[in-house]
């Protein structure tokens, strides 16, 4: 395998703004330098996750007894590198059909999992590793669960290939060649403001019982259900006012009247959401048709598909979606429902 050159890229945001995944892929020293060399990655810190032995050693590990997976705590700038990248770029490292071994390391410390501490994140997690199980003939075994337990490792495993060269290594470094990054928009060079991140720890998905209490039946279906309303039937599909969408189940902001267009389709339709992060995307082969699904973030909510129909001058994108999964909110009452910072987004609608 390739063996890493000691560079790493530089991250200029603030802790405040930096997000932590963990993973584990089998002997964490590969894995350790492997995530390091990602732009927008900030720290990568060795240790073992989800023991059942408090702050256990390497070699309790490795009797197999603490249930611990070695793992490592990937700390980026989300502006930077995306959560999805970062988990494609996962997925290209370790076999995930592999029970309990990954290179020549066995036992169960070398499992494969992913492990987060941000509900979040679930969507995101969900949506690659579905599209990862789509491309597999044999199933899936690598965990996705929340992080129980986090301890780091010795000293000597933090940046042990930066100090041993020629040390082992199981991981492929020649995959980070095919990296691709997702373009990220650089808010700071748009002081009109028409950039604007949504922070999810604002909105909270409620209970299921809760869910189908607040709901209609028909926005139950749509949302819980992957139901589907008529065309030309729905609240929103011929309103046009300033204002912004929201989900109906979270309140998370999905999109501006600014991004609304007429497409004759009979749904409402926008060009983009408000921040791309907001918006989960799932292939659907659902009825014989190859489509992407787009679904809330925070709320999990199907909201409907988008498609690469729509006018180029908006950037070719229609986003096709069920009125009865959105919530709309009015340009003069957004201030006194908590959205005063979207109003600059949400200004005339495009024809």
């Amino acid at each position: 395998m390739a063996q890493p050159q000691d560079k790493k890229p530089q991250v200029d945001a603030k802790d405040s703004e930096l997000h932590k995944i963990y993973v584990a892929g089998g002997c964490f020293w590969g894995v350790e330098e492997y995530f390091s060399r990602i732009p927008g990655v900030k720290d990568v810190t060795s240790g073992y996750a989800n023991s059942t032995v408090e702050n256990p050693s390497y070699q309790l590990v490795c009797t197999g007894s603490t249930h611990a997976a070695e793992t490592v705590c990937i700390l980026y700038d989300p502006h930077t590198v995306s959560l999805t990248t970062l988990i494609r770029q996962y997925f290209k490292i370790i076999d995930p059909t592999s029970l309990n071994k990954q290179g020549n390391d066995r036992g169960t410390q070398y499992r494969t999992g992913v492990y987060y501490t941000d509900e979040a994140d679930i969507p995101v997690l969900e949506a690659v590793f579905s599209e990862v199980e789509k491309t597999l003939d044999k199933p899936l075994v690598t965990e996705l669960m929340p992080l129980e337990n986090f301890y780091e490792a010795e000293d000597y495993h933090q940046d042990y290939l930066v100090k041993n060269p020629g040390g082992y290594c199981h991981i492929d470094f020649s995959t980070l060649n095919d990296l691709e990054l997702e373009p990220v928009e650089n808010t700071e060079s748009q002081p009109d403001d028409q950039s604007i991140l949504v922070d999810p720890s604002l909105y909270t998905k409620p209970s299921a019982d809760k869910i189908k209490d607040m709901l209609t039946p028909e926005q139950y279906d749509i949302t819980q259900n992957d139901g589907t309303e008529r065309a030309f039937t729905g609240e929103y599909w011929n309103t046009f006012e300033a204002g912004i969408y929201v989900d109906i189940v979270t309140g998370e902001p999905l999109f501006s009247s600014s991004s609304k267009f007429e497409s004759g389709c009979g749904w409402p339709s926008f060009s983009e959401p408000i921040d791309p992060a907001v918006i989960v995307e799932r292939a659907d082969g659902s009825f014989g048709m190859q489509r992407t699904e787009v679904r809330s973030r925070v709320g999990d909510s199907h909201l409907g598909h988008v498609f690469d129909d729509g006018p180029a001058e908006l950037g070719g994108l229609r986003y096709c979606i069920d009125s009865a999964a959105l919530k709309f909110i009015p340009y003069d009452e957004m201030e006194a429902a908590g959205y005063g910072e979207f109003m600059p987004l949400c200004e005339q609608p495009h024809a």
